[in-house]
């Protein structure tokens, strides 16, 4: 079994790595196929070897290999691979810079989520640290915003499925933790959090959901039931009290973990089948104790333990 670490750094050249091999793979097949053309054309008089050749420089230089067009049909032939090859490269230039620019964009809001809600991301570090006075707008604000990030993610990821085997830059992080940890925090906002804005909490969780069924479709994934609870009767319990220190108040009674456990139960065995495929860890519904920021170490600095002293203090905490 290898180390943590290592198999994620293994993991992480696996999409780049497989996109250049599609890519050079399309234009081997393009060549071959169109060499097996002119060998069949020619009756077999220039070899197989000769025509790959050919094939192969009219593809990538518009040239015919030092040979002249045997016939008036293996002109037009050459002319019509040369005409391919242009294409193949015309999309390879403009399919590389628009799948640079979603990756992108999907990892810069991953990013700006490390501050927000922790790493890796939790619902409850994401609502406690909107606890202030302005919470709940902050609150409403953070939903639209990852309604938009989801929407996004699902329109990239359709049209390019590669990019769901790109990974984030750091291990506790990625587009499935950010995914689940949006998804954990509409559905409690929806179940009750008094003062914060049920109506976005519906639109983001319904965007976000979207998003996780439709990309088990894509890659034809069965939706997969867990025994081990991802959010226990006592950690519930915790997470409330945690909410409530801070200043939330949000709704305990029965009806209230029924409803939960239905919107789980509508998003939850698609966060497993996806997270099982492409090996990335789902977060947990709290933070551990000793959870740390990206932001707040470095492999270079000794500073994490001061910076959670500092953000334990009274009046700290509850803004980072």
């Amino acid at each position: 079994m290898l180390p943590e670490s290592r198999r994620e750094n293994m993991l992480s050249i696996y999409g780049p790595l497989s996109l250049l091999l599609w890519l050079i793979l399309w234009a081997s097949m393009l060549i071959v196929s169109f060499g097996l053309l002119c060998w069949g054309l020619t009756g077999g008089s220039l070899g197989f070897a000769a025509c790959l050749y050919s094939s192969g420089s009219i593809f990538f230089t518009l040239g015919l290999g030092g040979r002249g067009p045997l016939s008036l049909f293996t002109g037009f032939m050459a002319v019509a691979e040369a005409g391919t090859g242009l294409g193949f490269l015309a999309i390879v230039i403009g399919y590389l810079p628009a799948l640079n620019q979603s990756f992108s964009r999907r990892e810069v809001n991953i990013s700006l989520l490390d501050s927000r809600a922790g790493s890796p991301p939790t619902a409850e570090e994401m609502l406690r640290r909107h606890s202030d006075e302005y919470g709940m707008d902050s609150i409403r604000e953070l939903l639209h915003d990852w309604e938009r990030w989801s929407a996004e993610l699902l329109e990239s990821h359709l049209s390019y499925p590669v990019l769901a085997y790109f990974r984030s830059q750091h291990e506790n992080q990625s587009w499935l933790a950010a995914l689940a940890c949006v998804l954990d925090a509409g559905a409690f906002v929806m179940v009750g959090l008094e003062g914060a804005c049920t109506r976005q909490a519906q639109l983001t969780f319904a965007m976000a959901r979207h998003a996780v069924v439709d990309l088990c479709l894509i890659f034809r994934l069965r939706p997969v039931s867990r025994t081990a609870d991802r959010l226990l009767p006592e950690t519930l319990l915790g997470l409330r009290s945690n909410l409530s220190a801070a200043g939330l108040r949000p709704r305990a009674d029965k009806e209230a973990d029924a409803k939960l456990g239905e919107l789980r139960s509508m998003y939850e065995p698609y966060l497993f089948a996806l997270s099982e495929y492409f090996g990335l860890a789902l977060p947990s519904w709290v933070a551990g104790s000793d959870a740390t920021d990206n932001w707040q170490a470095s492999e270079w600095s000794q500073n994490a333990g001061a910076f959670k002293r500092i953000a334990s203090r009274p009046g700290v905490r509850r803004h980072f």
